[in-house]
């Protein structure tokens, strides 16, 4: 007889407008004619055809009395099947132990309407993360004659905001994982240069006979212990210079830079190298007006880092040539090699930190693998980039480009 009647106020109600609706008034309809066969019809459409809402009342004791195809689709229960039966159908076990579905009624009857967000079972078992907005429905007397429930699948923008929550901690994480291993290579970098500026410095005054006359053998030994010093010194401050990349914490003052100068100086540095593996070493600058608009310690480092190692992969007898050029607004000097050449699925990785190709314990291949990284970074830094073309056994060109000034 309770739902009876609850159906019989529903349908008279039918001209209230959505704020009564939502907000429970205690006075469904102060005066007036009854509502038109045209408003009747609009109610049944507006119950009969919304199929994203779950729409449905209950009587006053929770069970439920009417239901539309949205409750249908969004559920998984007939009609026949459901009506009748207590809403803490739909709750998990934990809420129903919990006594939340009396709860919510209870609150409804004081306070008029109650909004949730929760999980809720369908027919066949499976959840979704259900809104649901339960109201009281009252008479014209104040009476309480039952709850109307408007349910939301909600399950789509959880689980996005879930994944958003999940990518943004896995960010956090990579990005702190990031700094810890910044901080620990400058760290053990720093640690490290100190001693070995000082194996340096004392083998040096050792060297110059400041502690006594040396013989050629001790000297022989003292240009062994500085060498290995200074390579263990290359890659300490390969080390750094990655570390400082990663902070950010690396400045860059943009100056014109002629870029046969910086050939100049690197072929002048390097020589050296070259003449020790019998490798010849060419410079073919395009001429003083090749310009860039960059930072030239750091564009020297990286032409460095360039030719040092076209050298170090070119076996003896072999060449090493390092050109400039201008390219629309882009100026680039390239380093080009007779070496073994880079496979060409191997392109990309060789820009990867740690990454040597062709390092064995007996390759002989000095280094930490971060000059190509740390080249390429610093280039991109300053508005550049260095690219690389080649084919396995037939050499390398690595080219630097910076913006024109």
């Amino acid at each position: 007889m309770a739902g009876t009647h609850l159906l019989f106020w529903v349908r008279q109600t039918a001209t209230l407008d959505h704020k009564q609706l939502t907000t429970g008034s205690s006075t469904a309809r102060e005066s007036g004619p009854p509502p038109s066969p045209h408003a009747t019809e609009l109610y049944r459409l507006l119950i009969e055809r919304v199929t994203d809402y779950a729409i449905f009342a209950l009587d006053t004791g929770g069970h439920i009395v009417s239901w539309n195809p949205g409750a249908q689709r969004l559920k998984g229960y007939l009609a026949h099947e459901i009506i009748g039966k207590h809403f803490s159908t739909f709750y998990p076990e934990v809420d129903k132990r919990a006594g939340k579905p009396e709860w919510e009624l209870e609150v409804v009857e004081r306070d008029g309407r109650i909004e949730d967000e929760g999980w809720r079972i369908r027919k066949d078992g499976t959840r979704f993360w259900a809104n649901v907005v339960i109201t009281a429905l009252r008479d014209d007397h104040g009476t309480l004659v039952g709850f109307a429930k408007i349910t939301r699948d909600l399950t789509e923008r959880m689980e996005g905001q879930q994944r958003a929550i999940a990518d943004a901690r896995r960010l956090a994480e990579v990005e702190g994982l990031s700094r810890a291993k910044s901080q620990f290579l400058a760290s053990m970098s720093h640690e490290l240069r100190t001693p070995l500026n000082a194996i340096g410095g004392y083998a040096e005054l050792i060297e110059m006979g400041l502690g006594g006359s040396v013989t050629d053998q001790q000297r022989e030994y003292l240009t062994r212990i500085r060498t290995s010093q200074q390579h263990l010194l290359r890659i300490i401050n390969d080390l750094l210079n990655y570390s400082r990349i990663e902070s950010g914490k690396l400045s860059y003052e943009q100056e014109q830079v002629p870029l046969t100068a910086v050939m100049d100086a690197v072929a002048t540095m390097v020589g050296p190298q070259a003449i020790a593996k019998r490798i010849t070493l060419e410079a073919s600058p395009l001429g003083d007006d090749v310009i860039a608009l960059a930072d030239r310690l750091k564009v020297e480092q990286i032409v460095l880092n360039l030719v040092t190692n076209a050298v170090k992969f070119t076996p003896a007898s072999g060449r090493v040539t390092i050109s400039s050029r201008a390219s629309g607004d882009q100026v680039e000097i390239m380093v080009t090699d007779t070496g073994p050449g880079v496979p060409p699925d191997r392109l990309e990785d060789i820009f990867e930190p740690f990454v040597q190709l062709g390092r064995s314990l007996s390759s002989g291949h000095e280094g930490a693998g971060l000059g190509l990284a740390i080249s390429r970074d610093l280039a991109r830094a300053m508005g550049g980039d260095v690219t690389v073309q080649s084919k396995a056994g037939k050499g390398a060109t690595f080219t630097l480009s910076l913006p024109k000034a």
